[in-house]
């Protein structure tokens, strides 16, 4: 893992603003809300542990996830915003999550893959990481073209979560629109032509000593 990071992936910069305005339109929502009842799944998966969900300030009309033991963050003017008020590094403690859900933020990051490593830091061996992210073999890309958002292809995404650590699925799977805004939650084999794609990323190093998970998010020693 990088031994530094810089203080924030989003601070000022304009096509972060560009992109959580988007995501805000009707377009962007139609996005953010096929993606709710993927979301709500993820959580099932690691029951009891606690919770990390990385998206655009935009999603929580679209989604309106209820899970106390989940944390909350979006980026704002120095970082991030919602349950802490924060910048990378993250002020959370080593393998304390047990899912990370990254929902279109490494889609507005000039940093993805620091941002990628930041998740798999918090993440417990054993966990996921559910990447959500645009497809920009889409038709639907000329939606947001111009709005500051860098899409990649599932096969660079994998690329990525492997350099920091994960054991990506074989498989993404698309969701969401292909061309008309609409909401369309069923997922299919592939990214197609959908919208958006989820890409599952799995920390595989297991505990030396199993124990019991607790849903209690641990900050790190000296944050605030």
């Amino acid at each position: 893992m990088s031994p530094t990071l810089p203080p924030s992936v989003f601070r000022r910069q304009p096509d972060a603003v560009a992109a959580e305005a988007w995501f805000a339109g009707r377009a962007g929502q139609a996005i953010l809300a096929s993606q709710a009842e993927c979301l709500r799944v993820a959580l099932q998966q690691r029951t009891g542990q606690a919770a990390l969900w990385l998206r655009p300030a935009a999603a929580e009309q679209a989604c309106m996830l209820e899970d106390s033991a989940l944390l909350r963050l979006w980026p704002d003017a120095i970082g991030f915003g919602g349950d802490l008020r924060c910048a990378l590094p993250l002020p959370l403690a080593s393998e304390s999550c047990g899912v990370v859900l990254v929902q279109h933020l490494a889609d507005a990051s000039t940093d993805p893959l620091g941002l990628l490593d930041e998740c798999a830091r918090v993440l417990l061996p054993g966990g996921w990481l559910w990447l959500l992210a645009l497809n920009p073999l889409s038709p639907y890309r000329w939606r947001w073209r111009g709005q500051g958002l860098r899409v990649s292809e599932p096969v660079t995404w994998r690329r990525r979560l492997r350099a920091v650590g994960l054991v990506p699925d074989a498989v993404s799977q698309g969701l969401g629109p292909s061309w008309e805004v609409a909401h369309d939650p069923c997922l299919q084999d592939g990214a197609g032509l959908r919208a958006a794609f989820l890409l599952r990323a799995q920390k595989r190093r297991l505990p030396m000593t199993p124990g019991r998970g607790q849903r209690v998010l641990r900050l790190q020693a000296g944050s605030a």
